[in-house]
């Protein structure tokens, strides 16, 4: 049995530990609330943008502009978005997960020929650094007013690339955000652009465009592009506190756990030593009788 002193030492730890995680999950709860704010605002943004540029593209067809062309995909392009801090649970590793499954599934049936990984976040580069996969490049994460300057970035690079015909295609890789205990891993076609289903008579129905068509989807697209990697950063950004609240909950539990059994261990050893020292009275008392 350990002794009184190193059962208190133990006892001491974990309680500073419990302190730094409940003020970490107080942290993260206050910047959810912000993040979750600031996802909810954008997703409608998105995706009516997302349905208009589908619909123009559809009834334009795939040859009004490069970045509705579709090409055999051999080589590819993934954004894996994560974070640059861990103590989140799973969150990064999910994502670092199903971006090298992609790879290996893609690769096993020589459907794609080339890689490249475009990462934000440290925990993601450390992660394909350790694994040898072909990282082109590397972004530090994103937090407040970072996320549009990060997804204008992304989007300039894969638009040149894609536009250029160094690349074949994008996939966003990211956590969508579903609640502060739940957080989905999304794997989403980025580019080409695919055009929206219409029914056979609308088909038959064109826009009229102000100004050209050519020119609006030369503005439309570019800016498609920029708003879904916005939304992916700030889904990734909400699904990162959420799980850091989650984890950090969980952590402060476990502590309470652990500091419950050590008392009871330090109580049990307390009163076993007590107990010895009696004996050990009442053992000298009778010899002294004899």
């Amino acid at each position: 049995m350990p002794s009184l002193k190193a059962v208190r030492t133990r006892i001491s730890s974990v309680k500073s530990t419990q302190k730094i995680t409940r003020a970490m999950k107080l942290v993260a709860a206050a910047r959810l609330r912000r993040a979750q704010d600031a996802i909810v605002a954008a997703r409608p943004y998105a995706r009516g943008l997302s349905e208009a540029v589908s619909e123009v593209a559809a009834r334009a067809g795939g040859a009004a502009h490069p970045m509705l062309e579709k090409r055999s995909g051999r080589r590819v392009a993934l954004i894996s978005i994560t974070s640059d801090r861990g103590l989140c649970g799973g969150f990064n590793a999910n994502v670092c997960r199903t971006t090298q499954r992609l790879v290996a599934e893609k690769t096993a049936s020589a459907e794609v020929d080339e890689f490249r990984i475009e990462v934000v976040g440290k925990k993601g580069r450390e992660y394909f650094r350790r694994r040898h996969l072909p990282v082109a490049h590397e972004l530090p994460g994103v937090a407040g007013d970072s996320v549009l300057d990060r997804a204008k970035e992304l989007a300039i690079t894969v638009s040149d690339d894609f536009t250029a015909g160094r690349i074949d295609g994008v996939y966003l890789i990211y956590n969508e955000f579903k609640s502060a205990i739940s957080q989905t891993v999304i794997v989403e076609p980025l580019l080409p652009v695919t055009p929206a289903a219409l029914p056979a008579e609308a088909g038959q129905i064109d826009f009229v465009y102000e100004p050209a068509r050519d020119e609006l989807l030369g503005l439309l697209l570019p800016l498609y592009v920029q708003s879904q990697i916005q939304r992916a950063l700030l889904e990734s950004v909400a699904s990162e506190f959420g799980a850091r609240m989650s984890a950090m909950e969980n952590a402060t539990n476990n502590a309470k756990d652990m500091i419950e059994r050590l008392t009871l261990e330090y109580n049990r050893a307390r009163q076993a030593a007590i107990t010895k020292e009696l004996m050990e009275i009442v053992g000298g008392a009778e010899a002294l009788k004899g």
